[in-house]
């Protein structure tokens, strides 16, 4: 506890004689009432969330000896340890505040650079504005939002018969004077133009029947794709993807699975008689150190590297990898198991949480498209 410490050996809580810096009767700290902004907001911080010396001393053992901090917990080495629920509440509320943001990007402009819009509106003003066949709209509209950003999200808001018309004159002009930005462009509108396409199921059927047999979707890819339809049918936007949506959720499922977690490991490890407290703490503690890397990963995917880059899938991979790492370290020095069955056991644990979460995301699945067709 930081501050300045009284003189004076009286306890202003309780009344009783101080010893030493702390209370022996009500444990309050004997410290002068009047402190600097600074102090009472860090006072404030630590006393609502031990956001002092104890986070560190917490968070580097969590984070680099998988089980160390659940054993010294439970061995009754506490006083150096942030709480394992209070530590949990405040990485969550971090986790669930940050990442649900960064799991889609679909509402994500793409944005060239002002030389490249430059080029590209100039090359692209002659076409749009000699437009007579009905087109002024696309003209007008075009040309005023391009000018902003070349935004994705504003093609989409095109019907579909001024999308084609568009993408056949940006595409004409892209033959002609080809260039990075705008063939980038292209992929992106003729992606959004398909999903306008398929507005209907009628529609998207129709389109699958022309497709050849190697090109067409699968059938769990045609089901979902349908369902999809289906809901974009009651969207006015025609933008919506019940698998980004599904995303939205996923950091909830997290927080439910996690008791079934501790459940599954009490299971496996059962002949070690732990009670399930215990199992939970654990698990408690293995979340929360999830939660605090995927943090700093999804930040990195989704505002550094983009999420459909290399670099954004070479993340995962690293996030994954430090998840089976970290979940078999754990289990190995928390349960003293061999090393063989410690591996046995965490394919096990993985295979039983990975169809728990399959389940339970089908289950929002469905529960979304109950309630929105």
């Amino acid at each position: 506890m930081s501050g300045k410490y009284r003189k004076e050996k009286n306890c202003l809580n309780c009344g009783h004689d101080v010893e030493s810096h702390y209370c022996s009767q009500c444990g309050q700290p004997n410290l002068e009432l009047k402190e600097p902004f600074w102090g009472f907001i860090g006072h404030s911080v630590g006393h609502y969330f031990h956001f002092d010396s104890k986070f560190f001393q917490t968070l580097v053992p969590l984070l680099t000896q998988p089980g160390q901090v659940t054993l010294d917990y439970l061995a009754g080495k506490r006083a150096r340890y942030i709480h394992p629920v209070s530590l949990y509440i405040f990485v969550s509320i971090v986790y669930f505040i940050i990442v649900p943001h960064t799991l889609s990007d679909n509402d994500k402009d793409y944005e060239t650079s002002k030389t490249e819009t430059a080029a590209t509106l100039d090359s692209l003003k002659n076409e749009l504005d000699i437009a007579q066949d009905n087109s002024n709209k696309i003209s007008g509209y075009a040309m005023r939002h391009l000018s902003d950003a070349l935004s994705l999200s504003d093609f989409r808001k095109l019907t579909f018969s001024e999308q084609h018309k568009f993408l056949t004159k940006i595409t004409l002009e892209q033959e002609r004077n080809p260039t990075n930005a705008r063939k980038k462009l292209i992929e992106k509108f003729q992606k959004a133009h398909i999903v306008t396409q398929d507005s209907t199921v009628a529609a998207y059927n129709l389109r699958q029947s022309k497709l050849p047999a190697a090109d067409r979707d699968n059938w769990f890819t045609h089901l979902t794709k349908e369902r999809e339809v289906k809901i974009l049918e009651k969207k006015s936007d025609g933008h919506w993807s019940l698998k980004e949506e599904v995303k939205k959720y996923q950091p909830k499922q997290f927080f439910l699975l996690m008791p079934l977690l501790a459940l599954f490991i009490m299971w496996n490890f059962r002949k070690n008689k732990v009670y399930y407290i215990d199992h939970l703490v654990f698990t408690i503690h293995g979340m929360t150190a999830f939660f605090l890397v995927s943090i700093v990963t999804s930040v990195l995917q989704r505002y550094i590297f983009g999420l459909d880059t290399f670099m954004s899938m070479f993340i995962s991979f690293l996030l994954f990898a430090f998840t089976m790492w970290y979940l078999y370290s754990g289990l190995k020095l928390f349960y003293n198991r061999s090393k063989a069955v410690t591996i046995r056991k965490t394919m096990t644990l993985v295979i039983m949480y990975f169809i728990a979460f399959g389940l339970t995301q089908m289950m929002i699945e469905s529960a979304i498209t109950y309630l929105l067709i």
